[in-house]
C-alpha cells in the first residue's frame, strides 16, 4: 500500500468475497438488474440506519428535519418522510416532492433567498412554514397571502453575526444572500407583528459540512443566545427553533468521522436551558447530507484502459457530467479524492495506480487521481462512494450530449 493519506473506513456498505454489497446484492449483479451504467444507487436500509443512530445519540425533544436539496429523488424523499420529523425544500418543485410524499404540510418548510411569487403563492396555498430572507419577501409575501385569504405562515431566517469555523459552507458571518442580518432582524419582527402572518419562530444556519465538534458546540452555543435575544422582541413566543444543522461525513483522505457524542451532550443541555427560557419551543435539528450521502454509491463502467507516460488511465462511461462534486468542480480550491473503488476487488488482489477519467473533452473530468485501486479491466465497473448527496441532481447532465444516468433505491 502507498504512504498516501488514506479515507476514512467506510463500513456502511457489507463487503462479501471482496465485492461490494448494496441493497444486498453485489454490484454487479445490481448492474445487471438495472440494466446500463452509469447509475447513482441508493439503499434504504443505510438512511434507515443513520436516522435511528441519531435518534438514539440526539437528547429526547430534538425534531430532524431532513434537507431535501441533499437529495431530491422522490423515491429517496417518500422512505425519509417515513423516517424524519419533517422535510425543508428550497423550490416549488421540491415542495411538489415533499407534499406527495405524504408529510403533512404543518411539518414543511422552504428556505431560499430568491422565492418567486408563484412560489410564494404555492407555499401559502400549501399551508407549510416559509422562511423569509428579507423584508421585500414579506411584503411580497402579505400582498399574497390578503390576495388568497389565507394568513401565510413563517419564519425569520436570520444571518448570524457569527460564522460555522471549519465548516464546508459558511452561510453566515458576513454579507450573505441568505437571511435577514441579525441586527435587522428585530425590525422585521415589528413589522410581522402588524403585517397579519402567522409567525412560528426562527430559522438560524450558520453552515454545513463541519467536522470539528469544537467548532459545532461553539455554534450551537452562540445560535441559542441569539435566538434568546431575539425572542425578546419576537411578536409571540416562538413556537419552532431550527438551529440548522452542519454535521459533516467524511469525504477526502486524512478526513475523521464526526464524533457526535461532545455535541449531543452540549445540545442536551442548551434544551433543558431553552425550554426554561423559551417554554414548549419545537427545537429542530436540520440535515441534508449527514442522512443520505454515504448511502449512496456512483457507478459506471471501465469503456478503455491506457498509459499515458507513466500514468495508468481508466477511461470509464461516467463523469464529471453525472458526478461534479467528485469530479472536484462543486466547491472544491484544490481538488482532493472522494472514495473510488473497483466493484469486485475492494481491498484483495491485484492493485494499481490508476487515474479514473471519464469520457468528456476535458482535463477536469476526473473521478480519481492518482489513486490506488484493485485492477480493473475494460467492462469492469467502478465505484464512487459518498455519493447519495448532491450527485445527480447536482450535476450538468446536458454536458456535450452525453445521456443520463439511472437512479435505483434498494
Amino acid at each position: 500500500m502507498s504512504n498516501r493519506p488514506q479515507h476514512a473506513p467506510l463500513t456502511q456498505f457489507p463487503v462479501v468475497d471482496d465485492a461490494l454489497q448494496i441493497g444486498g446484492m453485489p454490484v454487479t449483479q445490481l448492474a445487471a438488474q438495472v440494466g446500463q451504467t452509469p447509475f447513482y444507487a441508493y439503499e434504504r436500509a443505510a438512511m434507515t440506519r443513520r436516522v435511528a443512530e441519531l435518534r438514539a445519540l440526539l437528547p429526547d425533544g430534538v425534531s430532524i428535519h431532513y434537507a431535501m436539496k441533499a437529495n431530491p429523488m422522490p423515491a429517496v424523499v417518500d422512505h425519509m418522510a417515513g423516517l424524519v420529523d419533517g422535510l425543508d425544500v428550497a423550490s416549488l418543485g421540491e415542495l411538489q416532492t415533499a407534499l406527495g410524499s405524504g408529510m403533512a404540510a404543518a411539518e414543511i418548510s422552504f428556505a431560499g433567498p430568491g422565492k418567486a411569487d408563484k412560489e410564494l403563492r404555492g407555499a401559502v396555498g400549501a399551508g407549510i412554514t416559509l422562511n423569509i430572507e428579507s423584508a421585500g419577501e414579506l411584503e411580497r409575501l402579505v400582498r399574497i397571502g390578503e390576495t388568497l385569504g389565507i394568513a401565510p405562515r413563517v419564519a425569520v431566517r436570520v444571518n448570524p453575526d457569527f460564522e460555522l469555523k471549519s465548516s464546508g459552507m459558511k452561510m453566515s458571518g458576513g454579507p450573505k444572500p441568505f437571511g435577514i442580518d441579525a441586527e435587522q432582524v428585530p425590525q422585521v419582527l415589528e413589522r410581522i407583528a402588524t403585517s397579519g402572518v402567522h409567525f412560528r419562530g426562527l430559522h438560524i444556519f450558520s453552515g454545513s459540512q463541519n467536522l470539528k465538534p469544537d467548532s459545532l458546540i461553539e455554534a450551537q452555543d452562540a445560535t441559542f443566545e441569539l435566538a434568546y435575544r431575539l425572542a425578546e422582541v419576537a411578536p409571540s413566543a416562538l413556537e419552532t427553533l431550527n438551529i440548522g444543522g452542519g454535521f459533516g461525513i467524511p469525504y477526502f483522505p486524512g478526513e475523521q468521522r464526526l464524533d457526535l457524542a461532545p455535541v449531543s451532550d452540549n445540545l442536551g443541555a442548551r434544551l433543558a436551558e431553552c425550554r426554561q427560557r423559551l417554554g414548549e419551543v419545537e427545537v429542530v435539528i436540520e440535515l441534508g447530507r449527514y442522512l443520505v450521502a454515504e448511502a449512496g454509491v456512483y457507478v459506471c463502467e471501465v469503456i478503455d484502459k491506457k498509459q499515458s507516460r507513466g500514468t495508468t488511465y481508466l477511461v470509464t462511461n461516467g463523469g464529471l457530467h453525472h458526478h461534479l462534486a467528485a469530479s472536484g468542480n462543486f466547491g472544491q480550491v484544490i481538488r482532493k479524492n472522494y472514495p473510488v473503488i473497483t466493484a469486485h476487488r475492494v481491498a484483495f488482489g491485484p492493485r494499481e495506480l490508476v487515474s479514473v477519467v471519464g469520457p468528456l473533452c476535458t482535463p477536469l473530468d476526473i473521478l480519481g487521481e492518482k489513486m490506488e485501486l484493485g485492477q480493473a479491466e475494460v467492462g469492469e465497473l467502478i465505484v464512487v462512494l459518498q455519493s447519495g448527496a448532491y450527485g445527480y441532481s447536482a450535476s450538468p447532465h446536458f454536458f456535450l450530449g452525453h445521456p443520463a444516468p439511472l437512479q435505483v433505491l434498494v
